[in-house]
């Protein structure tokens, strides 16, 4: 009975309206706590961490690099939840969220290439080389693309969604290769500054403002998914009577 009552729940919460209901208290929250914690990590990392013993001051983009790395992989990876979800249980709001996460995931991504690139030059003397970790980011890259042409491309939305779906499935096997690339293969990107298996070798006073900005990077993206998958509710339901009300609604006030 409990199974029942759960599955009936995540029905009842996975309704595009209870959605548009609910959603705004909790992107306000976020958004407040993201933008706060991203103010506060930034300055405490770029003003007042202490200087690297091998790079110097070079290595303050970690701050922006890692989250925003961090960030497009989970966004991609929630793609992919996402498409499991519509493809088995033909939750519709399943689709909207990962159509939202395209753009997101997209620049996030190319924020993690632009970022590494800068801090490349100064460690490896060049903006770019073909090294496993910044080829399978790029990879990534074409993915949300590719993801994005598929869904300007095709006019049906129905089938936009299942074919962007098969895409974010078949491209998922490019996230552990990314993970673990600097594990499998001899290449020039570091290993993971974090690791939960053993003790970083980082200082307490540049993996706080690290992991904070990570954190705070995270909320921002939610903010973000929940305020852009809203306005694809209105704009998909926008014949529904609901939706009709609520634009009614805001014309009144």
């Amino acid at each position: 009975m409990f199974g029942w009552l759960s599955w009936q729940w995540i029905h009842q919460w996975s309704s595009p309206q209870k959605f548009y209901r609910v959603s705004l208290i909790w992107a306000r929250i976020l958004g407040v706590l993201g933008v706060c914690g991203l103010l506060v990590a930034w300055v405490w990392g770029l003003a007042f961490a202490p200087e690297d013993y091998l790079q110097g001051n070079s290595y303050r983009i970690i701050f922006v690099h890692v989250p925003s790395a961090s960030a497009s992989m989970a966004v991609y990876l929630s793609m992919a939840i996402m498409a499991v979800v519509s493809l088995v249980w033909r939750i519709k709001l399943a689709d909207m969220v990962a159509r939202q996460c395209i753009t997101i995931g997209m620049s996030l991504t190319a924020l993690a290439l632009v970022s590494g690139a800068i801090w490349g030059k100064p460690t490896w003397g060049t903006y770019w080389v073909w090294d496993a970790r910044l080829t399978s980011m790029l990879i990534q890259f074409f993915l949300f693309v590719g993801l994005w042409a598929i869904h300007n491309a095709i006019d049906d939305k129905k089938l936009a969604d299942k074919a962007a779906a098969i895409v974010v499935l078949v491209g998922v096997v490019n996230l552990p290769i990314i993970k673990y690339s600097v594990e499998w293969w001899n290449t020039l990107h570091q290993p993971a500054t974090i690791r939960i298996t053993r003790e970083t070798t980082m200082s307490m006073e540049m993996l706080i403002p690290l992991l904070l900005s990570m954190a705070a990077t995270y909320l921002c993206v939610a903010t973000l998914v929940i305020y852009r998958t809203r306005l694809e509710i209105l704009y998909r339901e926008r014949k529904t009577r609901w939706v009709q009300d609520e634009l009614n609604g805001w014309e009144k006030a």
